[in-house]
């Protein structure tokens, strides 16, 4: 790469010659503030909080979007550098609803830390007239208030540019300028696919995921209801964050011994509902490619990934697998199956799921999700990583003391085929090491597929299984999966069986993951060091096929006959159907 020569703050330093002054600072590890800036998918210099001084230049410039040149002068902390920053901050507050203490972004927002860093204090001197937006909570699973919003457009950047769906942008212009849906329809009125990569991208408190925890709260203290709770295999390399943690830190034993402190009747993991999964979805893919069905396969268990392509590209539908998603699988075999083992009546049972996305709400309420009966949801409240730490905190629970303790016994066995349904590629692999072996008929040799395995927004990969030929791809991001499903429509590929998850990354970079502040978002890779914790998990466990597990064997013993019967279709599977798209995109 080609280097030139710059000073900053009258050092010198070579920087790469296609780079911007922020970019060149930060290498030069100089950290200059920002609030609307995201690396590779948000450089628009709104929120002018970067701002620097460059010799010669008349004015300061905006570091985000301003490239360098040989020989530039760059002065990161002259006296009018401060002063710009600060007015640029006071005016954003001065437009900004500021109920800190009760805000759900308390100690994790942006703005509250820059305003501590820069000296900014209640007492603005912009203080006058401010807009006032009622509060937007009539959608499934985001609530928007924009008396918080500070218009950097970071959440229009990861709705266009990250997912390519541009439910959300700017509406009118200066002081008037909103963030919103296009003439001003409700959240609830649009396409909008529920995955809140738009709440992880927020600096502030403007957008957050519905709270669910006052039902469980009350559902704990009901003493005539069994509420049981299963935990996603993400969370457990996610949660530590919360409280501190390294991103990647695997906390599994410290999140079970967490929910039993918050008074679960039945604390579980949702690694055995992944495997059961995968088997019915294995069984799915070789019936329809021995029998002639419709190909490719495309997974369902992303509820975000579903509602996309209902609404995006309905001709697809066909192809999605009738499975229901892990989270749906356990409250459905929860509330039949260990109902009866437990002698449980199922009108009696609240059960709960801690999951890594906002659109997994959505699907607690979707259709054809009540196996025990009419009215008897499978899953009674979906809370999220974020829901599950504020919890944890309420109850006064000290969760980096807690011991390390394991899921409850009744469905404590996990595969780690399940752990890695967790990351991008992982429900793939999963399906594949049970389908190769069903279709072999002998145990593999190698059962880690590292072709579907990395970064990549789309991956391909062909796989030999005896006689057979399988065509394989995984899309993560659903910018990604228009690419990819334009591919298969166009004829420009021949695939099998498709992995579709709508957060870029799976599960692991959900929209009820963790919040993180920008600056940790554009250096560190949470993806990599989120995922390789459920990699290295999945490598240590002593089953790593879901057809091994002895939990999924008594099962299908003991209730569902086979993968496929007619009991497992009527308990585990659902149907999905074309949605409007009710409003043109942005």
């Amino acid at each position: 790469m080609d280097k030139i020569k710059i000073k900053i703050n009258n050092h010198e330093y070579e920087a790469a010659k296609n780079a911007t002054i922020l970019e060149a600072c930060r290498e030069a590890a100089i950290d200059i503030p920002t609030l609307c800036y995201m690396s590779e998918i948000n450089a628009i210099g709104s929120c002018r909080i970067c701002m620097v001084e460059v010799k010669g230049a008349r004015t300061l410039i905006a570091a985000c979007v301003h490239p360098i040149s040989e020989g530039m002068e760059i002065f990161t902390n002259t006296p009018a550098v401060h002063e710009s920053r600060k007015a640029n901050l006071e005016l954003l507050l001065s437009d900004h609803k500021k109920d800190c203490l009760s805000c759900i972004r308390n100690q994790t927002c942006e703005l509250q830390k820059m305003s501590a860093e820069l000296g900014v204090d209640d007492e603005n001197r912009f203080a006058g007239k401010m807009n006032e937006f009622p509060l937007e909570d009539n959608h499934s699973s985001i609530v928007r208030d924009n008396n918080k919003c500070i218009r950097c457009r970071r959440c229009v950047a990861a709705c266009s540019e990250l997912q390519d769906i541009s439910a959300i942008g700017a509406n009118n212009r200066g002081f008037d300028t909103s963030i919103g849906c296009a003439f001003d329809a409700e959240l609830k009125d649009v396409p909008c696919i529920s995955c809140g990569q738009c709440i992880v991208a927020c600096p502030v408190g403007a957008l957050f995921e519905k709270d669910d925890t006052k039902a469980v709260w009350q559902a704990l203290a009901d003493p005539s209801k069994h509420v049981a709770v299963c935990a996603a295999p993400s969370i457990r390399v996610t949660l530590g964050e919360c409280f501190g943690g390294e991103p990647g830190e695997f906390v599994e034993g410290k999140l079970a011994a967490a929910l039993k402190r918050l008074g679960f009747d039945g604390v579980y993991d949702m690694d055995f509902t992944a495997d059961l999964t995968v088997m019915e979805e294995a069984n799915e893919l070789i019936e329809r490619i021995k029998g002639g069905g419709k190909l490719p396969l495309i997974t369902s268990c992303s509820p975000g990934w579903v509602k996309y392509c209902e609404h995006y590209f309905p001709e697809f539908i066909e192809n999605l697998s009738s499975c229901k998603s892990p989270q749906q699988m356990f409250g459905a075999i929860y509330k039949t199956h260990f109902a009866k083992k437990l002698g449980l009546d199922p009108k009696d049972i609240f059960f709960v799921s801690v999951i890594p996305c906002t659109a997994k709400k959505f699907e607690a309420t979707r259709p054809g999700q009540s196996a025990a009966g009419e009215g008897i949801r499978d899953v009674d409240a979906a809370i999220t990583t974020r829901e599950l730490a504020r919890m944890i905190s309420k109850a006064g629970i000290s969760f980096n003391k807690l011991p390390d303790e394991k899921f409850d016994s009744l469905i404590e066995t996990g595969t780690g085929a399940g752990v890695i349904f967790g990351t991008s590629g992982g429900v793939m692999e999963a399906a594949l090491r049970t389908a190769a072996e069903t279709i072999i008929g002998k145990p593999l040799e190698k059962i880690d597929f590292d072709e579907i395995r990395g970064l990549e927004g789309i991956k391909k990969a062909t796989y030999k299984l005896g006689d057979l030929t399988v065509n394989v791809a995984v899309a993560s991001g659903t910018a990604s999966a228009k690419k990819l499903l334009n591919s298969i429509k166009n004829g420009e590929i021949d695939v099998h069986f498709v992995e579709i998850m709508a957060c870029p990354g799976g599960c692991v970079n959900g929209g009820g993951q963790p919040f993180q502040s920008i600056s940790v978002r554009n250096s560190v890779n949470l993806w990599y060091k989120r995922a390789n914790s459920l990699y290295a998990d999945d490598k240590g466990k002593e089953l790593r096929k879901s057809h091994e597990s002895p939990l999924i064997k008594a099962v299908y013993d003991e209730f569902l006959g086979k993968p496929g019967s007619e009991t497992a279709h009527q308990v585990l599977h659902t149907h999905h159907a074309p949605r409007g798209k009710q409003i043109i995109k942005r």
